[in-house]
């Protein structure tokens, strides 16, 4: 009784049903599913599935019915192919929802479909869609009335961050020039006094001696204060550097000079400022001239040399080496004195700054930082390496990029 009920089922089914063979023959086909494509059951049945397919579909439909057949399984289609749509017999297409499942019969397959227009289905999900861009308009809107609030609320901090910020500069400025000074005031007191000293007590001896038999004691004396003097000038010659420097009224003053002869120059001129048993060892490489400042190579030149001969020991080398060519020039001196720790290398350029190892060794903490100044005027560069107790090298160089002379 219950199988004569199937008919029943099937030709009342409220979604279209059409079985069909292997071949794609339509061999039965649902009233609903007749209703859908707008064909009679007559116009169906014997015809090929392919006749609700749309055209430019076909020739794929065809080798997708071969797949299913040769591996029959219940399962929608279209997976993973976006959309399906399917054509009535005005030839208009419509969304829709297909599944597929199959029986054999005396070992012949048999394919049933199902079918759902979706077209109601999609127009409800387009107004939902519609809706929710609606909505997510209206929350764009409300978004970027909390972004001008937000941003016109980030200006006035912002602007209260850079009251802030200029006046936290201003402190640190402030506390930057209280170190300088501290720094200032503890090298001027202790660079000033020892000259000073040496000049009063070298005065008040001189007039101890006042017989020809004491003109030796005399003379020395008279050294002591001579030297005394120059190293006062030599404080004051720094700060008056620094002072043009920073007022921008030193400018390079580029010539062509032999840098052989000039090296040479300075070694001699500072032979009376090395301890006993210091020796210079001068290695040039410059066959030709170059084109620099000769003045400002000649004031970084003696900072350095008197740098490695003020911090390295009796009886220790100096090395000095220059090597000049169509490319550049580089200067460098080497020394084996009491180095600079890693720490204390961090400050190297700092106005005032005395390495520990270095306060009680006389010095203003202003000759690197001049060095480096001089080389910023001439676009040249720096290398400093140095190991504590072990000694310095300090490199110095200059390319001739767009130079005239080059």
């Amino acid at each position: 009784m219950i199988t004569n009920l199937f008919p029943a089922v099937f030709a009342n089914a409220t979604i279209g049903i059409i079985l069909s063979d292997s071949h794609g023959r339509m061999i039965s086909v649902s009233q609903f599913a007749q209703k859908l494509f707008g064909y009679t059951e007559a116009e169906m049945v014997g015809q090929t599935i392919e006749m609700l397919v749309p055209e430019t579909l076909i020739n794929l439909h065809k080798n997708l019915r071969k797949s299913f057949n040769d591996h029959p399984e219940v399962r929608p289609m279209g997976h993973g192919r976006g959309d399906l749509y399917a054509k009535r017999k005005d030839g208009s297409l419509f969304p829709a929802e297909i599944s597929l499942s199959y029986f054999h019969q005396d070992q012949v397959l048999y394919i049933v479909a199902y079918i759902i227009d979706k077209t109601y289905k999609v127009e409800a999900e387009r107004a939902l869609i519609e809706q929710k861009n609606r909505i997510e308009q209206l929350n764009a809107e409300l978004e970027q009335k909390v972004a001008d609030r937000t941003n016109a609320l980030m200006v006035t901090l912002h602007q209260l961050e850079l009251s802030k910020d200029e006046l936290s500069k201003a402190l640190a400025t402030e506390r930057e020039l209280g170190e300088l000074k501290s720094r200032f005031v503890s090298m001027a007191s202790h660079e000033f006094r020892t000259p000073l000293s040496a000049i009063l007590t070298s005065a008040d001896l001189l007039n101890k001696y006042t017989t020809t038999e004491q003109q030796e004691k005399r003379n020395r004396h008279i050294q002591r204060i001579k030297a005394s003097v120059n190293h006062l000038n030599d404080i004051l010659e720094e700060f008056l550097s620094v002072g043009k420097l920073e007022e921008g009224k030193i400018e390079a003053s580029y010539s062509l000079f032999d840098l052989s002869d000039l090296v040479t120059s300075i070694v001699a001129d500072i032979q009376g400022m090395l301890k006993p048993g210091q020796t210079i060892q001068l290695e040039q490489d410059c066959p030709g001239k170059v084109w620099l400042d000769k003045s400002l190579i000649r004031k970084i030149v003696v900072n350095l040399l008197s740098n490695a001969i003020k911090y390295s020991d009796e009886n220790k080398p100096i090395r000095l080496t220059t090597w000049c060519r169509d490319e550049g020039v580089r200067i460098s001196i080497q020394d084996q004195g009491i180095g600079m720790s890693e720490d204390d290398q961090k400050h190297l350029f700092e106005r005032f700054y005395r390495a520990k190892n270095a306060t009680a060794i006389q010095g203003t903490g202003l000759g690197l930082h001049i060095v480096a100044q001089y080389l910023a005027l001439l676009n040249g560069t720096i290398d400093f390496r140095s190991q504590l107790n072990q000694g310095t090298t300090v490199t110095i160089s200059f390319r001739y990029e767009n130079n005239p002379a080059h």
